[in-house]
């Protein structure tokens, strides 16, 4: 016995002869059906799931098998002439397959018993019934079948003509559509000037950013909007790169100084119809020197009252407090926005807001009215902003606005260039978001006239 997986079998070399002449036998071939004894096989016990095999003579030892250049699988050439042979058509038959080696006696291999699989009716063998369509939420495609009956289902996410166009063509119509290459009145223009008040005295509500970007939107479409700053940060004075350093004339002169407000207003570069009052630092002692001065509440509202020009919006941005330049801001607005960030904390402090709101309406202007609410920093992927957002619509009705201002980066970016969102990046989801609240306000403006004069 060699130990290469082989042994020599007597059956075929003969007693005390090698298998150098035919090859070794392999030691698997003692399965099942094979005699071990050497005796011939008999067919009928062979297993019934082996297949047919072909038999083959053994050679004597030492004689020397024929070789022929024929392929063994090539069939014999078929005589045309001789009946036997079928029609001319008619295709060869294919010879057996062998297993095994050639010069050794063909062995069994036992197979895996076969899996029954049950046939698939044919499309000839299947009666004629009509197959019911698969259920599909796409309509079919243009130009492919017939046409779709009017009554088609079709699904909500199938793209209408306008969603139909590439994304960056999109933002590009968005983008000319905010910044009004044209300078054409396109936001209607209010018959008065309407005074806005911009407060809520949490902090990082959107107050500085919704302030910038509404003028921005608002200035871009034909109207005359001032913007004052009455924070002592100056955030506002940044997000529209105005200059706001110590030495330059800001609101604080105007409440302190009574320096009349158009020789502290500048006109913002790169947006026409747009000014802006500035806050220095030296605002941040406003409050405590205004308390000694007479009428320290309406100091803001003459210095607008006195503005010689004749502005469409004038929007003040408050501090983050409930002090005296929030009063002053509150008696000198005609409107009190609010923007509320979808969160739990921003309508906790929100009751305590209308309180001082209805005290200053009560006792200094009876005029002042909440006109209007903006939910800010909207995130659509959780259950907290949707909840904030219905308990704001139940409890505010139709002074909400439509437009949602949604947590977007490039709305944060543009204050560190010196830029709103509007000039930033005017096809984003930010930019357009502040573009609908502000045709929102301007389209409000026009159904409710404002009667107070400017």
């Amino acid at each position: 016995m060699h130990d290469d997986g082989r042994y020599d079998d007597s059956r075929v070399t003969g007693p005390g002869e090698r298998s150098s002449a035919t090859g070794p036998v392999s030691r698997e071939t003692n399965s099942q059906g094979w005699p071990s004894n050497g005796e011939p096989h008999d067919p009928s016990t062979r297993p019934p799931d082996c297949d047919p095999v072909v038999r083959r003579e053994v050679p004597p030892a030492g004689a020397v098998r024929p070789t022929s250049s024929v392929p063994a699988n090539v069939p014999p050439a078929r005589d045309p002439h001789d009946p036997s042979d079928g029609p001319a058509n008619a295709p060869a038959a294919r010879p057996a397959p062998v297993r095994g080696n050639a010069a050794v006696p063909a062995r069994f291999e036992p197979q895996p018993p076969a899996v029954v699989v049950p046939q698939q009716p044919t499309p000839e063998s299947a009666p004629d019934v009509p197959a019911a369509p698969a259920p599909s939420d796409t309509p079919p495609d243009a130009g492919y079948g017939p046409e779709a009956p009017a009554s088609t289902y079709v699904s909500r996410e199938t793209p209408t003509r306008e969603e139909d166009d590439p994304p960056l063509a999109m933002e590009a119509m968005r983008a000319v559509q905010i910044l009004n290459p044209s300078g054409e009145v396109t936001m209607p223009r209010p018959e008065r000037t309407r005074v806005m008040c911009v407060a809520n005295q949490k902090g990082g509500v959107g107050k500085t950013t919704t302030t910038v970007n509404l003028a921005v939107a608002l200035a871009l479409h034909g109207n005359r909007v001032l913007v004052v700053d009455l924070d002592p940060q100056g955030n506002a004075s940044t997000g529209l790169n105005v200059p706001h350093h110590t030495g330059v004339p800001d609101v604080y002169d105007c409440l302190i100084d009574s320096v009349p407000l158009e020789e502290v207003a500048q006109a913002v570069e790169g947006i026409p119809n747009l000014w802006c009052v500035p806050a220095t630092i030296d605002l941040a002692g406003a409050e405590i020197e205004l308390v000694s001065v007479v009428a320290r509440e309406s100091r803001l509202a003459r210095a607008i009252a006195a503005y010689p020009g004749h502005f469409d919006y004038v929007f003040i941005d408050c501090p983050p407090s409930l002090g005296l330049l929030t009063v002053n801001a509150l008696v000198a607005a005609q409107e009190v926005l609010i923007p509320i960030q979808c969160e739990y904390y921003a309508l906790e402090g929100l009751n305590q807001l209308i309180q001082n709101i209805n005290l200053v309406r009560q006792h200094l202007n009876p005029k002042l009215e909440v006109s209007t609410i903006l939910l800010t920093m909207y995130d659509r992927r959780t259950r907290l902003a949707d909840a904030v957002e219905q308990d704001v619509r139940n409890h505010f009705g139709d002074k909400v606005l439509q437009a949602v201002i949604p947590r977007n980066v490039r709305v944060s970016e543009a204050p560190s260039y010196g830029q709103s969102v509007m000039t930033y990046d005017p096809g984003s989801r930010g930019a357009t978001s502040y573009f609908e609240a502000a045709q929102e306000i301007a389209e409000r403006g026009v159904k409710e006239p404002v009667s107070r004069n400017a």
